[in-house]
């Protein structure tokens, strides 16, 4: 899964990739897009590693993509703003990130620190370009729909939905609130809509404010966190011993990029579920909503053609129990079969045959 991180110019957004990837600017490639692969926080996975010392751990994983700032303040910046779309389409979701800091360092952008009125800047451009590509689509859909053809009813069916997203987005609604069932859900992802994305929004504020909650929320944002990014850039550079006391004094619990990679990852509707051993304690990824049986296929084709059965116990089961041995003499540890709905933190080990 990748997410784009978004931004006008001075907004600390690529302080805020760097620090959450570990990645530096490279400052002979100033402009560039960059990407990088972050491991999902999950303390699941960190307790059974210490129980099982396997030889290999691999937590799930998300990649960022950094896309260059863009001044959309004039009609140079919104075309180059539009250009750098085609990337984020591309993309599963999306990180907006606008400053709410003061810094003598760092001219602000418009000459404004106005954090909602940016965001609002780049929410419109996203539904800008979305009603561009939805109109473009239904003067090919009216002229198509008119011929009789086998595709005839699905291209009806497109050119009524294209139409009503055509009105939400006039009206300044994204594409996703006018989906209303699995198959508008294909179509309308295979254009890659922005306002189909969710959208987390992260408030870069100055470190007075880093304990406080969000200045405002926005109703588009699946998401919103108030951080400093130059203080997370200072708490990846830190020893893990010394980060506890840094984010004490500062009145935190845990660095704000680690709540911001767990919220990406719960945005697109996604799980882990987990498996362990003496070789490798391991995160799987699937949708929320997955079986058993597919489960079994993330791992490899032959566990999902032979399935036999799930060996399954939750998480806070085997906790509680402190380990396998023990959630099986408490009874917690159930075999599922092929349609069971795989849950977050289920911890599985697939029998099969072939």
């Amino acid at each position: 899964m990748k997410f784009a991180l978004v931004g006008p110019p001075q907004s600390g957004k690529s302080t805020l990739f760097s620090a959450v990837t570990g990645e530096q600017p490279d400052p002979g490639h100033a402009g560039v897009e960059r990407l990088a692969s972050v491991l999902v926080p999950d303390n699941r996975l960190d307790y059974l590693a210490k129980l099982y010392q396997p030889k290999k751990y691999t937590p799930a994983h998300l990649e960022f993509v950094d896309i260059h700032g863009v001044s959309l303040a004039d009609a140079h910046g919104q075309a180059a703003f539009r250009k750098s779309m085609d990337t984020v389409r591309r993309c599963d979701g999306v990180v907006m990130v606008v400053r709410a800091f003061e810094s003598d360092s760092a001219a602000p952008y418009r000459d404004r620190i106005d954090p909602k009125a940016d965001l609002d800047e780049l929410l419109l451009e996203f539904i800008f370009a979305d009603l561009e590509q939805v109109t473009n689509r239904i003067e090919k859909l009216e002229k198509s729909s008119q011929k009789p053809t086998k595709t005839r009813d699905k291209e009806l069916r497109e050119l009524a939905m294209m139409r009503r997203v055509q009105a939400a987005l006039e009206n300044e609604a994204p594409v996703r609130s006018q989906i209303q069932n699995d198959e508008e859900r294909t179509i309308a992802g295979s254009f890659g809509f922005l306002t189909l994305k969710p959208i987390l929004v992260v408030i870069n504020v100055g470190e007075s404010k880093v304990a406080d909650p969000p200045p405002f929320e926005h109703s588009h944002a699946a998401a919103t966190f108030a951080l400093s990014a130059e203080i997370e850039a200072e708490i990846a550079q830190l020893d893990e011993s010394d980060r506890p006391t840094f984010l004490e004094d500062l009145g935190l619990h845990q660095p704000a990029g680690v709540r911001l990679i767990r919220a990406c990852y719960d945005a697109v509707g996604l799980i882990s579920f987990l498996t362990v051993g003496p070789d490798e304690v391991r995160a799987w990824t699937i949708r929320k909503g997955e079986t058993a049986v597919e489960a079994a296929g993330k791992i490899h084709s032959d566990i999902q053609r032979g399935f036999i059965r799930a060996e399954t116990v939750a998480f806070a089961d085997l906790e509680a129990a402190v380990d396998m041995k023990g959630a099986k003499s408490a009874g917690k540890v159930r075999l599922e079969s092929k349609p069971y709905v795989v849950q977050d933190g289920d911890v599985i080990d697939f029998r099969f045959n072939v």
